[in-house]
C-alpha cells in the first residue's frame, strides 16, 4: 500500500504540477530524473542537489515534493526555507539568542523553522560564500544543529538544495559542500509545448495550501516549549493535513508510513553482481598503482599500467560518502520499483548521479566532453560515460572478478588456495585486502 501511495506521489506532481520530459529508464519504465530523484531522496532520507537554468522548478517541485512526503503544508514549507546571498548569517539560517532571557543573564536559543523541521530547502546554495557553506556543513551532514550552549537532533533528516549554473560554467560550492550531497540532478527545460501549459499547474498549486494548520505548526515552531514536543505536537498536524490532503483526492505520506517504508527499504540486500561491480567501480575510483591510493595533490604518471582506467582520468579520490549514497539511493530504487534485491541495473543507474559533482576531471576529458553532442551538464555526461566505460568491462569479467572474490574469502578461512590475479585494480585491492587482514 504505501509503495502505491508513493507511486500516486509521483504521478500527482508528474501530472498536475512539474511538467517535463522523461529522460530516465529502467526496467522498461520511464521517468523524470528530478522527480524520480526527488522520491528517492525522500525515501532516504537524503540530501539533493538540483542544478539547472533559473525559472525551471528547481524550488517549486522541492516544495510540492516535501508537502507531500512530509504532510506540510506549503506555506510552512516557504516559511522555513534558506535562501542564498552573501549576507546570510548564522542567526538566520540556525538559531539566534533569546534577546530577554539573554538581558537577564541567561543563554536560551531561538531555533529557525529551517533547523527544526525534518525536510529543509536552501535555495540558490551557490550564492552563500564558503565561510556560509561552512556553517551549515556538518548540521547538514548529521542532522545535528548546535548554537550557543544548545543543541537539537533531528530525527529526520533530509534536504534539498537548488543551484542557479552561473556565467562563469561552475559551481560555487566548496568540495567539502559538494560531498555531502549524495546526488546531484538537473532541472531541465520541458520544450516549448509543455511550457506553454504551466499556467495550469498554478491552480493545482494552490489545493497544497491549509492557512490554519500552517499557522498552528509556525506558531509551534516559534514557541519555547521543547523541542522533541515541538516534534511530536507537529506530527499530529501533519496528519491532519494529510487526512485533509486525502478527502481532496490528494496521495500523501504520514509519519507512521515513513517509518514503515524506511524499514522496508533496510532490507533489501545487493545481489553479487551489483556488490561486486559497484566495488569495481569505487576500485577504479580510489587506486593509484604507483602511490597507493588517489590524492587531489599528486598525479599519475602518463606511462602507468591503469593508464585506461578512469584513475588515471580523474584528480580526486572519491569519498567513502559515495558508497553510502550509492547503495542508500539504490535500494530506495528497488523498493520503489517493486524488486526484491538491489541488481546491476538500479546500481548503474543511480551511480551517475551520486558521482556527477564529486568527481574533479583532468582538463583534456573535461574540456573534451564538453564539446560533446550531449542532453545532460558536461559533469553527469562524463559521471555517465565512466559507469557505463567500468560496466562494459565488468561485462567482460564479471566470472572472474566474482570468482576473486570466492577465493580471496576461502583465503581467509584458511583455505590452500591462490588469489585471483588480472589486469584491473580490483585485483590489486584484493590482494591489498588480504595482505592486510
Amino acid at each position: 500500500m504505501s509503495r502505491e501511495k508513493v507511486f500516486e506521489i509521483y504521478n500527482f506532481v508528474d501530472e498536475n504540477l512539474y511538467y517535463n520530459i522523461r529522460d530516465l529508464e529502467i526496467k522498461e519504465r520511464k521517468f523524470n530524473s528530478m522527480l524520480l530523484f526527488s522520491i528517492l531522496t525522500c525515501l532516504v532520507p537524503g540530501k539533493q542537489l538540483i542544478v539547472g537554468e533559473p525559472g525551471l522548478g528547481k524550488t517549486t517541485t522541492s516544495e510540492y515534493i516535501s508537502c507531500l512526503f512530509y504532510s506540510l503544508p506549503l506555506e510552512v514549507i516557504y516559511s522555513s526555507e534558506i535562501h542564498g546571498n552573501p549576507e546570510q548569517t548564522e542567526e538566520k539560517m540556525i538559531g539566534r539568542p533569546d534577546l530577554g532571557k539573554l538581558s537577564m543573564g541567561y543563554e536560551e536559543v531561538i531555533w529557525s523553522s529551517f533547523s527544526q523541521l525534518p525536510v529543509k530547502i536552501v535555495d540558490e546554495i551557490n550564492r552563500l560564500p564558503p565561510s556560509k557553506q561552512d556553517i551549515l556543513l556538518d548540521s547538514v551532514d548529521r542532522g545535528i544543529w548546535s548554537y550557543l550552549n544548545d543543541v537539537i537532533i533531528n530525527v529526520e533528516n533530509c534536504l534539498f538544495a537548488t543551484a542557479n549554473f552561473s556565467e562563469g560554467g561552475g559551481f560555487e560550492l566548496t568540495p567539502r559542500m559538494l560531498d555531502r550531497f549524495d546526488v546531484m540532478v538537473e532541472s531541465k527545460h520541458p520544450g516549448s509545448i509543455l511550457a506553454f501549459e504551466l499556467v495550469e499547474s498554478k491552480r493545482n498549486e494552490i489545493k497544497l495550501k491549509n492557512p490554519k494548520i500552517s499557522k498552528e505548526i509556525i506558531d509551534i515552531l516559534k514557541s519555547k516549549i521543547e523541542y522533541d514536543e515541538k516534534i511530536e505536537r507537529i506530527k499530529e498536524l501533519s496528519d491532519t493535513f494529510s487526512d485533509y490532503l486525502d478527502r481532496i483526492g490528494i496521495p500523501s505520506i504520514k509519519s507512521e508510513e515513513r517509518e514503515k517504508i524506511r524499514r522496508e527499504i533496510s532490507e533489501i540486500k545487493l545481489d553479487r553482481d551489483a556488490e561486486a561491480f559497484s566495488i569495481m567501480l569505487i576500485s577504479e575510483l580510489s587506486f593509484c598503482k604507483k602511490f597507493g591510493q588517489k590524492r587531489v595533490i599528486e598525479d599519475c604518471p602518463e606511462d602507468c599500467h591503469y593508464s585506461e582506467y578512469l584513475c588515471s582520468k580523474i584528480r580526486n579520490c572519491i569519498s567513502n560518502r559515495f558508497p553510502q549514497s550509492l547503495i542508500n539511493y539504490s535500494k530506495a530504487l528497488a523498493w520503489f520499483l517493486g524488486n526484491r534485491k538491489v541488481d546491476i541495473e538500479h546500481i548503474s543507474l543511480i551511480a551517475p548521479y551520486a558521482l556527477a559533482h564529486r568527481l574533479k576531471w583532468k582538463d583534456r576529458y573535461y574540456l573534451s566532453a564538453s564539446k560533446d553532442e550531449r542532453s545532460d551538464t558536461v559533469e553527469l555526461y562524463l559521471a555517465k560515460t565512466a559507469v557505463e566505460e567500468v560496466l562494459n568491462r565488468y561485462r567482460e569479467q564479471s566470472t572472474r572478478v566474482k570468482t576473486a572474490f570466492k577465493v580471496a574469502f576461502e583465503f581467509l578461512q584458511g583455505k590452500d588456495v591462490k588469489l585471483i590475479e588480472g589486469d584491473h585494480p580490483i585485483y590489486d585491492e584484493i590482494r591489498k585486502v588480504i595482505l592486510n587482514y
